[in-house]
């Protein structure tokens, strides 16, 4: 595999895949206390989760850092309860200069748990694959995160409440709480003890 769109399309994949049921949980608590007006707050917190995820991704890959995969697949989950929890301690989830400090965080584990998967798949070239890989991720949530912005905005626009603080916190609250459910009930059934 060394065409780059190869590796675009695989990361197009990893996103949009039903096994990658952990990271659109993550993404979902991401989401969560946004709305469509805020895209430009969301895309920079994606974008920093992508370099986080980047960051690890590259030095697994590249047998620069080692890390225990059950371990960090335990933590996959947590960071889903993380994020969770942050959208229910306040209306934006804290200050607003915390969200993509934090995401650049969660991506730093997430990344660490797919690197062992694509270490194969590099050779001897590194750069231009993980260029690719990203750039697949970066497109996938985007359109991951749009279509969940669209499915909030259309569901408050059925409650008539399109743009109310009050529609806001209520979805907030419950995609958070579902959230975190779903990353508790991973973090159980991944637990390395």
């Amino acid at each position: 595999m060394s065409d780059i769109t190869s590796f675009i399309e695989l990361g197009l994949r990893h996103i949009l895949a039903l096994d990658a049921f952990d990271h659109l949980l993550f993404l979902l608590a991401l989401v969560a206390p946004y709305r469509w007006r805020d895209w430009r707050r969301l895309a920079l917190v994606v974008s920093a989760f992508t370099v986080g995820h980047t960051t690890t991704l590259g030095l697994v890959a590249t047998h620069r850092l080692a890390l225990p995969t059950a371990w960090i697949e335990f933590l996959i989950p947590l960071t889903i309860v993380a994020a969770a929890i942050k959208n229910l301690v306040g209306p934006d989830g804290g200050p607003r200069w915390t969200a993509p400090f934090l995401a650049a965080g969660f991506g730093l584990v997430h990344g660490a748990g797919f690197a062992s998967s694509l270490q194969g798949l590099f050779g001897d070239e590194v750069l231009r694959p993980l260029f690719g890989f990203n750039v697949g991720i970066e497109i996938g949530q985007l359109v991951v995160v749009g279509s969940l912005l669209a499915g909030f905005a259309l569901a408050d626009r059925i409650r008539r409440e399109r743009g109310s603080a009050r529609a806001l916190a209520s979805r907030r609250m419950a995609t958070s709480l579902a959230a975190a459910l779903g990353g508790i009930v991973m973090a159980i059934g991944r637990s390395p003890w």
